[in-house]
C-alpha cells in the first residue's frame, strides 16, 4: 500500500500563502508540489553512453567570464550586489550582508573555470547564509566549514531537514529551516523581510537520500516594497506565476540559465535560457541577473552558449526586463535601479 501524504513546514514560521498546508511527502521523500520527482540513474547512463552532438563546439568554446576583485566592497559596508560565479552572490541589503549557495573551491567532479573574485578568508561580516538546496554545486561542505569558522555569528536560512546535514559538516551553526510560502524570523530590527519559496527541482547528495531534504528559492522585500528574487534551481513550471500573484511585479531576479542539455535528463531540473527569460517575464521582472552558467561544466552545451542565447532574447525585446550581465566580481548597485 501507498504511504498516505502527509504535510510539514516549520510550525514555528509564519506562513504567508492562505490555506497553504505545508509541503507535501510522501514517506521520507518531499514532493516536487504535488507529485514525486524521482530522477533514475538510468538517466544518467544514457546520458555518458550517448554521443553529445555539439561536442566538438563544446571542446573549442574556451570562453569564460571576466573576473574583476571585490575585495573592497567586502570591506565596505555599501550595499550592492556581487556574483561570485555559478549560484554564489553576495548582497548587501541596509548594510546587512547576506551569501547565497556558496561554493568556493573546486572539488570531484566540479572544478572552478574561473578564479574567485576575493580571497575566501575575506568572506568575513556575513549575517545570513541563503542555501537553497542541497545539491552539491550549491551546498559545499569545506565552504561551509570555511564560512562557519570565519563567520561566528552567522545564521543560516535554509529548506525544511537541512539542519543535519549542516551540522555534520560544522556542529555549531546557526540554522533555521522553512517550507514554502513561509517567512523566516529575522527578529525586529532586521532592515528586511525574506520568504522562502517555490521551486521545481529535487534532492539528493547519496545513494540513499533521495528527495529527504527539500528545495527552494528566496525573496527578500525591503521596507519600501523593493523585491530581490533567488530563483536557485528550478525547471519550468507553475510556482512563477504563483510568486507573482502573491507579490506582484519584482523588481529584480537572479535566474540560473545553464546547465540545460541534453534536455532529456535537464529538463525536469533546470530552465534554459529561453524558459529563464519566460519565467522571468511572467515574474513581470524589472531587472535580471543571469546565473548558474560559465563556472562549471555540468552539461552538454558550450560554455559561452547560455550567456548568447539570454542576451539573443533581450537584443530581440522579449524579455521584459533589463539584462545585468555583470564581470564575475562586479559590483552591481542594485539599489539604484528603477
Amino acid at each position: 500500500m501507498a504511504a498516505r501524504p502527509t504535510f510539514v513546514r516549520n510550525e514555528a514560521l509564519k506562513t504567508i500563502r492562505p490555506n497553504y498546508p505545508g509541503n507535501k511527502m510522501i514517506g521520507r521523500e518531499f514532493c516536487n508540489g504535488e507529485e514525486l520527482y524521482e530522477p533514475t540513474f538510468g538517466t544518467v547512463l544514457r546520458w555518458q553512453t550517448s554521443k553529445n552532438p555539439q561536442k566538438e563546439e563544446k571542446k573549442a568554446d574556451t570562453w569564460v567570464p571576466n573576473v574583476v576583485d571585490c575585495t573592497a566592497f567586502l570591506k565596505s559596508q555599501e550595499d550592492g550586489l556581487v556574483w561570485l560565479g555559478h549560484a554564489s552572490f553576495l548582497l548587501r541589503v541596509g548594510g546587512v550582508l547576506l551569501l547565497t549557495d556558496p561554493l568556493l573551491f573546486s572539488s570531484i567532479g566540479l572544478r572552478r573555470r574561473h578564479a574567485l573574485p576575493c580571497r575566501p578568508e575575506d568572506l568575513t561580516g556575513i549575517a545570513y547564509l541563503l542555501l537553497s538546496h542541497g545539491h552539491r554545486d550549491h551546498l559545499d561542505a569545506e565552504s561551509i566549514k570555511l564560512l562557519a569558522r570565519q563567520n561566528p555569528n552567522m545564521q543560516v536560512l535554509t529548506s525544511l531537514r537541512m539542519t543535519p546535514l549542516l551540522r555534520g559538516m560544522a556542529p555549531t551553526l546557526k540554522v533555521q529551516e522553512a517550507g514554502w510560502w513561509q517567512q523566516y524570523n529575522l527578529g525586529d530590527n532586521a532592515p528586511f523581510e525574506l520568504f522562502y519559496l517555490p521551486a521545481s527541482h529535487w534532492h539528493r547528495r547519496g545513494l540513499f537520500d533521495l528527495n529527504q531534504v527539500l528545495w527552494g528559492s528566496f525573496l527578500l522585500r525591503t521596507p519600501d516594497f523593493r523585491t530581490i528574487y533567488f530563483a536557485a534551481d528550478t525547471s519550468m513550471a507553475g510556482h512563477f506565476e504563483e510568486i507573482e500573484q502573491q507579490f506582484g511585479p519584482l523588481d529584480i531576479v537572479l535566474m540560473p540559465i545553464g546547465a540545460y542539455k541534453p534536455a532529456y535528463m535537464m529538463q525536469l531540473s533546470h530552465v534554459n535560457p529561453h524558459e529563464a527569460a519566460k519565467a522571468a517575464n511572467l515574474l513581470r521582472a524589472g531587472h535580471v541577473v543571469p546565473m548558474h552558467y560559465g563556472t562549471f561544466d555540468l552539461s552538454d552545451e558550450p560554455a559561452s552558449e547560455p550567456l548568447r542565447e539570454i542576451q539573443m532574447v533581450a537584443n530581440g525585446n522579449m524579455l521584459r526586463g533589463e539584462l545585468h550581465v555583470p564581470a564575475v566580481g562586479e559590483v552591481l548597485r542594485w539599489q539604484d535601479w528603477e
